[in-house]
C-alpha cells in the first residue's frame, strides 16, 4: 500500500479542484459504506447524499461542490478518480523480474529486460517477450509469438503458435489464444471434413481478457481484437472475427466466424451474433439477444431475434398481454358461437 498523501496532492492527481482543506491527509479509499476516518470515497448521484452525510469518510471526490460537512475533490468524472486512487493506494503485485530455472525457454527466444518468468512456463522457440512482461507458472506460449511490454499472462494461459500479443494486455486464468477456428466441410460421404485453419490471432495494445475465453485463430487471415478492448469471462470469439477498438464484451457472450464489430461496440452477457455479421460503430446488444443482420453505427438492439430496442420494448409489453388477450378472445368466440346457434334456430 501506497503512502498517505493530501488533497492537493490528490486533486493534481485526478486533475481536479479541492474544496476544503488542502493539507488533510489521506491514508485509503473506501465505498460509502465501508470508507473509514482518513479514506476518501466518491459520489456519482446525488441521490446518494444521505448515504454520504452517514459516511465516516474524511473526504469524497464529487463533480461538482456539494453543501455537506466533508473536504471535496471537484473533478469532471469522480469514477474515473477513484480508480486512480485505487491504483495509486493499491497498486497490482508485480512479481520480481527473472527467469526461473524451471521454465523452459526455446531455441532463439528474445527475452527483453525485467522480465518475469515462473517456474513450469513454456516459451517456444523463436518468441519473443518483451521489456517487464509478466509470464506466470504454466503458462504455454508457443512457436513465433510475441508478447508485448509490459503484458501481463496468469497461470495456465495458452497461446498458440504465431499468435501476437500487444502491449499493456492482461490475459487472465485459462484465456486460450489461437486454437483452430470451428471449420468443417461436408465430404461426398456426408462426414465432416476437417478445414485446416492457418491463420493468426493478433491482440492489440491495452486489452484485458477475463478467465477461460477463447479466441481462436483465423482459417486464413487474422482474428483481432482491437486496441482498449476489455473482454469478460467466458467468452467466444470465432475464427477471422474483427472486433474495433475500446470495445466490451461480457460473460458469455459468444460471436460466430467472421464477425466485424465496430469501435465502442457493446455487447451485454450471454449475447451472441451470427457468422459474418458486421456491427457499427457505437452499437449496443442487450443481454441475451441473438443478432441475425447487421446494425447500423449507434444503434440499441434487444432480443432474441435482435430488433431495434424501441420495438423490442413495444413487442414486450404485448406479450405481457397475450394471456388476457386469448381469455378476451375465447369469450368473444364463445359469444359468436351463442350468437350463431341462435340465429340458426330462427
Amino acid at each position: 500500500m501506497e503512502s498517505p498523501i493530501t488533497l492537493e496532492a490528490i486533486a493534481k492527481l485526478v486533475g481536479g479542484t479541492v474544496n476544503g482543506d488542502p493539507a488533510r491527509v489521506i491514508d485509503g479509499v473506501g465505498s460509502l459504506e465501508s470508507a473509514e476516518a482518513g479514506h476518501i470515497t466518491y459520489l456519482t448521484k446525488k441521490a446518494f447524499l444521505p448515504r454520504l452525510q452517514e459516511s465516516k469518510a474524511s473526504a469524497v471526490l464529487v463533480d461538482q461542490a456539494q453543501a455537506i460537512d466533508k473536504d471535496q475533490v471537484v473533478t469532471a468524472n469522480p469514477s474515473v478518480a477513484f480508480a486512480k486512487l485505487l491504483n495509486h493506494f493499491h497498486p497490482l503485485p508485480r512479481p520480481q523480474a527473472g527467469i526461473d530455472e524451471r521454465a523452459h525457454i526455446g531455441a532463439d527466444v528474445v527475452i527483453g529486460e525485467n522480465v518475469s518468468i515462473a517456474p513450469f512456463a513454456y516459451i517456444g522457440d523463436h518468441s519473443r517477450i518483451e521489456d517487464g512482461a509478466v509470464v506466470m507458472s504454466s503458462v504455454h506460449i508457443g512457436e513465433r509469438c510475441r508478447v508485448g511490454a509490459n503484458s501481463c499472462l496468469h497461470p495456465n494461459v495458452t497461446l498458440y503458435p504465431d499468435s501476437e500479443i500487444g502491449q499493456n494486455v492482461i490475459l487472465h486464468a485459462g484465456v486460450v489464444v489461437g486454437a483452430d477456428g470451428f471449420g468443417y466441410t461436408l465430404d461426398e460421404t456426408g462426414r465432416h471434413y476437417k478445414i485446416n485453419q492457418i491463420g493468426r490471432v493478433v491482440i492489440e495494445d491495452d486489452v484485458e481478457v477475463g478467465a477461460n475465453s477463447c479466441i481462436d485463430r483465423a482459417g486464413i487471415g487474422v482474428t483481432r481484437i482491437g486496441k482498449g478492448t476489455k473482454i469478460d469471462n467466458l467468452v467466444q470469439v470465432a475464427h477471422n472475427c474483427e472486433v474495433g477498438e475500446h470495445s466490451i464484451l461480457a460473460g458469455q457472450v459468444g460471436l460466430a466466424g467472421s464477425c466485424t464489430l465496430g469501435k465502442y461496440v457493446v455487447l451485454a452477457g450471454q449475447s451472441g451474433v451470427s457468422d459474418h455479421v458486421k456491427l457499427g460503430d457505437q452499437v449496443t446488444v442487450a443481454a441475451k439477444s441473438g443478432v441475425f443482420r447487421d446494425i447500423e453505427d449507434g444503434q440499441v438492439w434487444a432480443g432474441s431475434p435482435a430488433l431495434p430496442a424501441s420495438s423490442w420494448r413495444r413487442y414486450v409489453v404485448q406479450w405481457t398481454r397475450l394471456t388476457d388477450m386469448a381469455r378476451k378472445l375465447k369469450e368473444m368466440e364463445a359469444r359468436l358461437n351463442g350468437i350463431e346457434n341462435e340465429n340458426s334456430r330462427q
